[in-house]
């Protein structure tokens, strides 16, 4: 398998084809238009650059990872490819729309992946007609730096689909661990309740933002306290999440605080827009 197609040029996309063509995969990275795909390519070239400034990759490697990638609006150069990433927007209709689309395009023998942190796998591999062939493949942010990839199989993947999908991530120098579909996965199921957790105290004056942060860093030796972290994600992404949780497993300890909520409708997004728990320049 040498072929790779990711399907969205964004932040994940963009450090995912990157990954796959440092390992020597030929990736088309495509999106809806140029504008975003060239944006795409130009964050590739800026990570790549910078690996080369800082003696860990050599010219040489630089420039054969950039001529391994090809950039595209055309959904229809995934006829030839092995693998299909899709890395779109977290929205369930736009992502079956996006797998009709390649089951219709790419061959039969083509295993389609979504990055998807948080939606159902099976009911992703229903828009198709190769469930078996369907897969979950969730990078951590930053891709290139982040070493986990979650794997999910949907109820019907095969296990020939899973091991090639666990070959493909450690040949990308990845670590895959393997999950069932189940509501937020392992990651997020565990991870936005804690941080939910901590908008609580922050709401019900527990602690400042500060505290909050400070002691899982010193206490419980994270890297970054849970309100940073989320202002890193995006809020409008946990407050989605937590809702994702709170509808999939039907329980009130996933309900998303009031306060987050709030933010969130504030249009305070976190550090992409210049404030969230913080404000940022």
């Amino acid at each position: 398998m040498e072929k790779i197609m990711v399907v969205g040029a964004g932040q994940m996309g963009a450090g995912i084809a990157q990954v796959c063509a440092q390992a020597g995969f030929h990736v088309v990275l495509h999106d809806i238009d140029l504008a975003r795909v060239e944006k795409g390519f130009d964050r590739i070239v800026e990570n790549v650059r910078r690996q080369r400034e800082k003696g860990k990759i050599t010219e040489q490697d630089e420039n054969t990872t950039l001529q391994n990638i090809e950039i595209t609006t055309d959904l229809h150069k995934g006829k030839d490819r092995d693998l299909v990433i899709e890395a779109a927007i977290e929205k369930m209709d736009t992502k079956k729309q996006i797998f009709r689309q390649l089951d219709k395009i790419t061959p039969k023998t083509t295993i389609l992946a979504t990055n998807t942190s948080s939606l159902p796998i099976t009911e992703l591999a229903s828009a198709t007609n190769r469930p078996e062939k369907v897969i979950g493949m969730h990078f951590m942010n930053p891709v290139p730096v982040m070493k986990l990839v979650e794997i999910i199989r949907g109820l019907a993947t095969s296990d020939e689909t899973y091991l090639t999908v666990k070959k493909i991530t450690e040949q990308i120098g990845k670590v895959p661990v393997e999950v069932n579909d189940f509501p937020g996965f392992i990651s997020n199921r565990v991870l936005m309740p804690m941080i939910n957790e901590a908008v609580y105290a922050l709401q019900e004056g527990v602690a400042t933002k500060e505290a909050i942060d400070e002691i899982m860093k010193l206490g419980m030796n994270h890297p970054m306290g849970p309100l940073e972290l989320a202002d890193f994600i995006g809020l409008d992404t946990c407050l989605y999440i937590m809702e994702i949780l709170h509808q999939g497993l039907g329980d009130d300890k996933y309900r998303p605080c009031p306060l987050l909520r709030k933010y969130v409708n504030a249009g305070w997004l976190g550090k992409k827009n210049g404030r969230g728990f913080y404000v940022y320049e």
